[in-house]
C-alpha cells in the first residue's frame, strides 16, 4: 500500500511482544516499525501480567530493540490509585533514561447514555486526568477521535500542545459516543487542518493511521487503508509545500 512504517499494539499475539519476531517482520517486509503502543488498555489488562509499570518498561525495551522512536501510553484508570498517584512521576523517570519518546495519549471521560428524562452522564476514569494538556508530561500522542468524543477542538488542541505533540493517531468520528476511528474525512474532526497545522507547530513525529476496519472484508479494508494513506500524503505533501 506504500505505508512507511506500522505501530505495533502489544497484544495477546506472541509476534507483538518479541522484539526477535518483530526485527525479523521489518526485514522480511522492509517496513520499519515506528512506534509501540504499551498493553494499557482496558482489553490488555492482563497482558504481559498485570503490573502497569512493568508493562511500560517493557514496551520501552522493546521499542529500543527494534528501533521504534515512540511508545504510546494510556493514563491510568481511577481505580488504579497507586499506580495513579505514581504517574506524571513515573512518565518522566522512565522518560530521562530512554531516547524514545515516551507519549501519554488523550483520552475521554466515559459518558452514560440517555434515558427517558435523565440526562447523559460523564465522568472522569482516568488518573490524573483524560486530558492531557494540563499535565506535565514531555510527551503527548493526540487522538483525533478520542477529541471528537471528549467534544474537543482538535486543532486549538493541537496548537495548545505544540512541540509537546510527538505522535499523532489521523482517524475520524462523527462526535458520538462511540470510539469510532473513522477513515480520515469520512467524519467531522478537522483531520485535514491538524496535518496542515503540523510544520507550523514544530512537529517532528511521526503521524499514524487508526482506523476501524473489524467490520470490513479484505478489499473494503485494503481500500480504507489506501484511501487514509492517500488522505495522509496529500495533506501533509500540501503543507510542506506551504
Amino acid at each position: 500500500m506504500g505505508y512507511d512504517g506500522v505501530e505495533v499494539m502489544v497484544w495477546q499475539w506472541p509476534e507483538t511482544q518479541r522484539s526477535r519476531d518483530l526485527n525479523e517482520l521489518v526485514q522480511r517486509y522492509q517496513i520499519p516499525v515506528g512506534a509501540i503502543h504499551s498493553p494499557t488498555l482496558l482489553l490488555t489488562q492482563r497482558v504481559w501480567g498485570t503490573d502497569p509499570w512493568a508493562k511500560i518498561d517493557r514496551s520501552i525495551e522493546l521499542a529500543e530493540a527494534v528501533g521504534a522512536p515512540v511508545v504510546v501510553v494510556h493514563p491510568p484508570f481511577r481505580w488504579q490509585t497507586r499506580y495513579g498517584a505514581e504517574f506524571v512521576d513515573g512518565i518522566a523517570a522512565r522518560q530521562r533514561g530512554t531516547q524514545v519518546r515516551v507519549t501519554v495519549e488523550n483520552m475521554f471521560p466515559w459518558k452514560a447514555r440517555a434515558k427517558d428524562d435523565v440526562p447523559s452522564r460523564e465522568r472522569n476514569v482516568y488518573l490524573p486526568h483524560w486530558d492531557p494538556l494540563d499535565q506535565p508530561y514531555e510527551h503527548v500522542t493526540l487522538d483525533l477521535s478520542h477529541t471528537a468524543i471528549a467534544g474537543q477542538d482538535a486543532l486549538a488542541l493541537a496548537r495548545q500542545l505544540g512541540r509537546r505533540l510527538a505522535h499523532l493517531h489521523l482517524t475520524d468520528s462523527t462526535g458520538s459516543n462511540r470510539d469510532e476511528h473513522l477513515v480520515p474525512g469520512h467524519g467531522t474532526q478537522p483531520c485535514a487542518e491538524v496535518l496542515a497545522e503540523l510544520p507550523r507547530l514544530g512537529f517532528s513525529g511521526s503521524v499514524a493511521v487508526e482506523v476501524t476496519t473489524r467490520k470490513m472484508g479484505p478489499a473494503q479494508r485494503e481500500a480504507a487503508l489506501v484511501e487514509a494513506l492517500a488522505f495522509a500524503r496529500r495533506h501533509l505533501s500540501d503543507a510542506a509545500a506551504r
